[in-house]
Formats: structure tokens, sequence, C-alpha cells
């Protein structure tokens, strides 16, 4: 078995080959590509992802490879985890939305819609080359923004087995076993648990949660509610959480408290990037450590909890035809009957050998879908945007994202968002 990772310089890769470590028992990898354009970060991770290992007895081969095409080619499974522009870029993205007066943000906003510009047509290139050369593999993206990309590849490229990955889902039903662990002080396998959430990536709701069959949210919610009020500073006004009757995803504060993320967006710097940025020099400089052949304690610095834990459970269940329940980016197909059947939505589906199965689940209430609805669009007309360069689904799709500019500023924005990121946005910048 063959599995590559496009994006293989990054710095979460450690944490997923430890994943792939664990489950050599029942996943038979022969043989762990890492792809990237950045040849000497894939040096120094992908040397330290051979390290590692070769320090658990070499039970497959790390192989480092610049070529897209040669590390696709015969592979079971490709992921991607990659940036386009890599951090700098994301920087921009950040620093584009504070000059305008807008939200910040690698997913969100205007942040978020310079990021899927960039990103959408390398992932269609990869779908092209997993159709001409590796036609049996099945694509997990875990590329920002996840649903957004997925739904890309569900309209461009609908023969290409595809799911958008991202550890939200994971990290909440951690959190909430944790919490209910601590109120029963019994141990909750997390294979005994499910969590019921629905939206689009990074705009979910969670609203129910399982142990062995049986509902636990009319213990848990009003618990986590108690602890909010607990809170110097809470997160959530209690008064929207009472409302909902749900937990929100975290980038719901972006939507839902738009003034004070701003706020303190004002204090930067730094910005999240310029974070992250920093974390990643240190990493890199243990991974490149010869004597290193585990994940430095830092790793959690970089966010990413679970992530290595939802890839290979993912590819695990898949291969193995185990019908584990996963949240993930996949097309409704009719899941949420009231709700377009072409929509990617995030969501717990079943994982067997035959694909991802999107589980039956209830519309979320019209507070929730007038949101979700609006955002849809939006991601729609970004995607006509990246896919033909087309300026006009562009400027539609600023005026419809809920965190865009007021009408007479979004050519401003627009002007800007390309200037910023020409050099990665060739198909707007095309003489024909």
């Amino acid at each position: 078995m063959k599995i590559t990772v496009i994006g293989g310089g990054s710095t979460y890769t450690p944490e997923l080959v430890n994943g792939f470590l664990a489950r050599v028992s029942t996943l038979p990898i022969t043989e762990l590509w890492l792809m990237d354009i950045d040849r000497k970060r894939l040096d120094i991770v992908g040397g330290f992802a051979q390290r590692m290992v070769k320090a658990k007895g070499d039970p497959f081969k790390v192989v480092l490879s610049m070529n897209q095409r040669e590390a696709i080619a015969g592979a079971s499974y490709v992921t991607t985890q990659l940036r386009v522009g890599m951090m700098p870029a994301r920087r921009g993205d950040e620093y584009l939305g504070l000059r305008h007066g807008l939200i910040g943000q690698e997913t969100t906003g205007v942040g978020g819609m310079a990021k899927t510009l960039r990103t959408i047509p390398v992932i269609l290139s990869i779908a092209k080359d997993i159709r001409e050369a590796a036609p049996n593999a099945l694509l997990a993206n875990f590329t920002n923004p996840a649903g957004l990309v997925t739904e890309a590849l569900n309209r461009y490229a609908p023969d290409i087995p595809a799911v958008g990955v991202c550890n939200v889902g994971i990290t909440a039903k951690m959190k909430i076993i944790e919490g209910l662990e601590k109120i029963t002080g019994a141990k909750i396998e997390s294979d005994r648990a499910e969590l019921k959430t629905l939206g689009l990536n990074h705009l979910t709701w969670h609203y129910g949660f399982t142990v062995d069959g049986e509902e636990m949210w009319p213990y848990i919610f009003p618990a986590y509610v108690a602890e909010i009020m607990k809170e110097k500073e809470p997160e959530w006004d209690i008064r929207t959480l009472e409302t909902l009757g749900m937990i929100p995803n975290y980038y719901l504060q972006y939507f839902y408290y738009t003034d004070k993320k701003f706020a303190e967006q004002k204090k930067w710097p730094p910005s999240r990037a310029e974070a992250v940025m920093e974390i990643e020099k240190d990493l890199l400089r243990e991974y490149a450590d010869p004597a290193l052949a585990e994940p430095p304690a830092d790793l959690m610095k970089r966010g990413g909890a679970y992530y290595s834990t939802l890839a290979t459970q993912l590819i695990n269940s898949h291969h193995n035809d185990l019908g584990q329940v996963h949240v993930v980016n996949v097309r409704n197909n009719g899941a949420v009957k009231d709700w377009p059947a072409d929509w990617v939505l995030e969501l717990p589906a079943k994982v067997d050998g035959k694909g991802i199965h999107p589980l039956p689940a209830d519309p979320l209430p019209d507070s929730c879908f007038g949101l979700i609805s609006q955002v849809k669009r939006y991601e729609l007309l970004t995607v006509e945007a990246a896919v033909h360069g087309d300026r006009n689904a562009m400027t539609q799709a600023l005026l419809t994202n809920p965190l865009g500019p007021s009408a007479d500023k979004v050519q401003e924005v627009m002007d800007d968002m390309l200037e910023t990121n020409k050099q990665w946005l060739p198909q707007f910048f095309s003489e024909a």
C-alpha cells in the first residue's frame, strides 16, 4: 500500500507519521511518499520522518519527492495538507482584512476567500493526476478551507472519490468525552461515542452526543453552559447558547461577535500566522536534530489536535471496511432531506470499503440555516471565480460573504486581494 502526502514538508507531518506507525498492524503500508515543492523543508521534515520510522523497525519506507505526478502514481490514498504561498501568504490573508476594517482570518471572510482562490486550481491539478496515475485512490483533503475545497472537487472532479477532513469535530468529541468522564467517573472509549453536528466546515453546530446509542445531550449541554458561566471572560454569550440549545463551532464567533473579534485583531502584531511562523522556526530546528526520533512536545503549540488520529482512523476504516462514523465534509446526497442534495456539508458519515456515506440528519433551525445558505452561496461563487478566473463571480462572492465589505468597497478589496496574490492567481491575469 502506497500513501501519498501532498504538502509533506508541513510541520504537521511527524504527527501523521506517528498515526500511521500506531496502525501498522491493521494498515499494511509499504510506502509513505512525502511530496513538497520546498526542498529545504522536505529534507528537514522528511529526514525526521525517516528517523521516526527507522526507530520503530522500518515497518514501511518513507520516500521524499518534489514531483507531484510521481508521488501520486499508484497510490491507494492521497492526502493534501498544502498551503499555496506558504505561511507568508496566510499572513497576507490576515492583514488583507485588517487593512479594510474586516475580519482577517485564513478560512473565513476575505482572507479565506483569497486562500481559496490560490488553492482550488492546485487541488484540481492533484485530482487530475489521481485520475490519470492513481485511479483507485481516495483523496482525503485536509487543506483549508476544507469544505470549500471539497465543494470544488465535488463540482469539477466528481469522478474522484474525495472527502474533506477537519479536526474540529474530533476535538469537540474528545472534549465532550473528557467532560462526561468527570461527571460519570467512568472511562468512555471514543468508538462508543458519536457527536451529532451539522453545517459547513468551520460553520457547524453540535446538537447531540450518544454513548452506546444513548443520547447524553440533556446532561452535556447544561454542564457546558454552567462551565461557560464560570469564566471571567466567557467566549460565548449565555443568551446565545440558551437560544440555540447547541454548542457552536468556535469559528462562529467571527459571525456572531464580529466587532469583538475585529477589536482583538486590531491589537496585532502578532497575528496568528506570525505566531505560527515563530513556532515553526523552533519546530524545524528541532526536526533537524539528527538525534531526534520522536515528535517534540512543542508540536502541540502548532494546533491541529487529533489531526493524525482522524486521518489514520478514516483511512483505516475505509481500507478495512470498518464502517466507523467520522465527521467529514462530503456531498449531502439527501442525508439532510430539506437541503440541496449537491451541497457539500460537514456532518457524521459512515466510512467503509465502499466509500463515505453521510448519515441522515434533521435540518438545523432557520436561525442557523439562514447563515449556512448565505455562506454556501458565497462558496459556490468563489469556486466559479477560482476555476475560471471570473472577476464577476469574485465580485458577487464578496457581495455575498457575510464578513465581506460593504458594496461600495467591494472593488477596492477585490483589487487589493488580486494584487496581493497576483503571483498565485494566473487565472485572473491571463491575456486570453
